[in-house]
């Protein structure tokens, strides 16, 4: 009996999370939000916003070590895009005209930006079960995933 009611909690649990994730994929707007990232070490919070195209946007807002040891601001000297090379590394956008795919729940259709590397990908995201986004990114098939946690 009690085998048995501890087998009904599990699934129960697992039908929750799986359904609560599904609930977050199921809106677009629900991307919305300030979000933690780890990117090999180093971290940095990001605010996605919908833009006037309707579209999404990812844009970093603070980074852990934002200043070099001579005390001055980290510019994103990476960026293929020489013209962008001043812009301070906690103000860089890494994905912009991000868009929701009603069939596929998910977001999709844009590149993000890795200023650790200067390189913009294909990307989509997800939410997962424990209400974290997935991030895939992709270049010629390769791909690397990552998370970011929602924070507010």
């Amino acid at each position: 009996m009690r085998t048995r009611f501890i087998m009904m909690l599990v699934c129960g649990l697992i039908s929750a999370s799986t359904s609560f994730a599904q609930k977050l994929n199921d809106h677009a707007d629900n991307i919305i939000g300030e979000y933690l990232t780890d990117h090999g070490g180093s971290k940095s919070k990001v605010r996605v916003t919908k833009n006037a195209q309707g579209t999404y946007d990812a844009k970093v807002f603070w980074v852990e070590h934002s200043t070099d040891k001579n005390g001055n601001k980290r510019k994103d000297v990476k960026n293929p895009d020489k013209s962008l090379r001043h812009v301070d590394i906690d103000k860089v956008t890494l994905v912009s005209g991000l868009k929701y795919d009603a069939k596929d729940k998910e977001w999709d259709g844009a590149k993000i930006y890795d200023p650790t590397r200067g390189m913009r990908v294909n990307v989509s995201m997800k939410f997962e079960e424990n209400g974290k986004l997935k991030l895939r990114a992709t270049i010629l098939g390769i791909g690397k995933t990552l998370y970011w946690q929602k924070i507010k």
